[in-house]
């Protein structure tokens, strides 16, 4: 297949590394940078001491907190550990036009199907607090056998609901 097939009205350097068209780093990246730096001075700790604790210099901390630098998920699974902070932090509150303006987010991938109309996890998607809470809810269930009636009463009610003779839907 030429490239030419393969691409889409907007396309991101393959070395671009997840900067944005002209160089910037990610937005993203710019702001789970803003929530690091902001978690560590709620905690009264310098970079100095920061970066030992993370086992890198404080110029690499720098770089991280102004999104210079990506941070890779077991960087930043240490990161939330020594911050005291869950790693949803470093997302929460993000603003969309932030998520909106990330380099992947402008490209169109011709192999890449939107069929949340179609699909019962979108719903989900677009709410994984509760989704999240529900699944943590489930675990907690320490009889296994209630922790299956849950489930199979959670099968009943969407099939229940996806049925158009049903009393159950809205």
């Amino acid at each position: 297949m030429q490239k030419s097939d393969r691409t889409t009205k907007k396309t991101i350097k393959s070395n671009s590394r997840g900067r944005c068209p002209d160089g910037a780093p990610n937005p993203i990246d710019v702001y789970v940078g803003q929530r690091i730096r902001t978690r560590r001075l709620l905690l009264g700790m310098s970079q100095e001491k920061f970066a030992a604790l993370m086992g890198v210099s404080f110029q690499q901390i720098q770089k991280y907190e102004k999104g210079n630098n990506r941070i890779g998920a077991s960087r930043l699974w240490d990161i939330s550990k020594l911050l005291k902070t869950d790693l949803n932090f470093f997302f929460e509150d993000m603003p969309q036009e932030i998520a909106d303006r990330s380099p992947r987010s402008l490209v169109q991938h011709p192999d890449i199907i939107d069929d949340s109309d179609n699909n019962p996890l979108s719903a989900c998607l677009e709410n994984t607090n509760e989704a999240q809470e529900l699944l943590s809810n489930y675990f907690k269930i320490r009889n296994r056998m209630v922790a299956g009636n849950v489930f199979n009463l959670l099968q009943i009610l969407a099939m229940a609901t996806t049925r158009t003779d049903t009393p159950f839907q809205e």
